[in-house]
């Protein structure tokens, strides 16, 4: 049995996802992180860094894994699926993975923390996260062009980059003109795994449109968490 502390962002769904695509039976624990339950000492025991997501895996002596991309490198490994077991094929996800974790991740966020949740508009900062999001976008987009999947099959690296890039419009990067990355992402939405796993925790993204309640409100704790981490890293270098 695996426990999954988590939240409804894509760093979270990347590992519903998974384990929903792998059948493993865990628990759900969804943290609240407007409360800053992310940071209570009994998390801390299991992600020193005091993020989600993180699993503890009871079946190999509570085993704790933190790190989003390590956790699907652990559950791929751990059931030889979702990632080849050859070295060129576990290199080409790995590679993909990568790509969602140093730049679409960080990139889509920047963009979400300007754009929808820092007190002031600052649109140099606005244009150069969208810029760097589109432009990892256009990558995907021209790789998909001869490509169903990122790396071979259907794997962690599809998973990881789908959780982030679905979420495209409150980044405020359309993929109108991106028809690759669009039948991309049609194609694994269609996973019933996949939408199990946005339902642990459910997603609300479809509530949140712009000028809606939801979409305010949303905004408003995310703004919560900005703020506060602003404050906490006061006096720091």
């Amino acid at each position: 049995m695996i426990d999954l502390y988590t939240a409804a962002t894509p760093n979270g769904h990347k590992i519903s996802i998974a384990l929903e695509e792998l059948a493993l039976p865990y628990t759900l624990r969804v943290l609240n992180l407007s409360a800053q339950e992310q940071k209570e000492p009994w998390f801390l025991a299991i992600n020193p860094n005091g993020r989600i997501p993180a699993i503890v895996d009871r079946d190999a002596g509570d085993l704790a894994v933190f790190e989003s991309g390590a956790i699907l490198i652990y559950l791929a490994e751990k059931t030889g699926r979702l990632m080849p077991t050859d070295v060129v094929g576990r290199t080409r996800v790995i590679q993909w993975l990568m790509f969602q974790m140093g730049g679409i991740g960080p990139m889509m966020g920047q963009a979400n923390v300007f754009y929808r949740y820092f007190p002031e508009k600052i649109q140099p900062a606005i244009d150069r996260y969208q810029g760097e999001s589109k432009r990892l976008f256009r990558v995907l987009d021209t790789h998909l062009a001869n490509h169903e999947y990122l790396a071979g099959d259907y794997s962690i690296a599809d998973i990881a980059n789908f959780a982030w890039v679905r979420t495209h419009r409150w980044s405020g990067v359309p993929v109108d003109d991106l028809p690759h990355l669009q039948r991309w992402l049609d194609q694994i939405r269609q996973r019933p795994a996949v939408e199990r796993g946005l339902q642990a925790p459910p997603s609300n993204l479809e509530l949140r449109r712009d000028g809606s309640e939801a979409a305010e409100k949303f905004a408003q704790e995310a703004r919560k968490m900005v703020e506060m981490g602003q404050s906490n890293q006061g006096g720091k270098a």
